[in-house]
């Protein structure tokens, strides 16, 4: 008596179970990368516990909490300069040195379109910007 069996194992491999997982995958990395929204302004902080510099600085633009602008290269004393005259006198700094750190030393006080138009100058002729903080 021959007896048959019914049962029969196929050697192919179910693949929609797989294509479900990779479409999760799919939709999920979609939906998390729309919610991270990136810096636009890109800017050097340093720590405010280390007191490392990089290198010295060449250029300190300070605001004062009454808006009052001023520069100082190097170790020299700061003078105090027309915020319309900043640009122009930003520029001939870069244009000396293009290596030329930026430090701006901000009053926590001051509007926040002060510190903006510094930092527009800076961004617009890629100049290298670090933002002081207090330690």
């Amino acid at each position: 008596m021959a007896l048959k069996r019914r049962n029969r194992v196929e050697a192919t491999f179910a693949m929609s179970s797989m294509t479900d997982l990779i479409f999760l995958l799919l939709l999920f990395f979609v939906m998390a990368s729309t919610m991270s929204s990136p810096n636009d302004i890109k800017i050097n902080l340093p720590q405010s516990r280390a007191q490392k510099v990089t290198r010295p600085q060449v250029a300190k633009v300070s605001i004062d909490n009454l808006g009052n602008y001023f520069v100082a290269v190097g170790k020299q004393k700061p003078v105090a300069i027309n915020p319309d005259e900043l640009e122009s006198y930003l520029c001939t700094l870069q244009a000396a040195d293009t290596t030329t750190y930026i430090a701006l030393h901000a009053d926590q006080d001051i509007a926040y379109k002060e510190v903006v138009r510094v930092l527009d100058i800076a961004n617009q002729h890629h100049m290298k910007m670090v933002v002081a903080t207090k330690h």
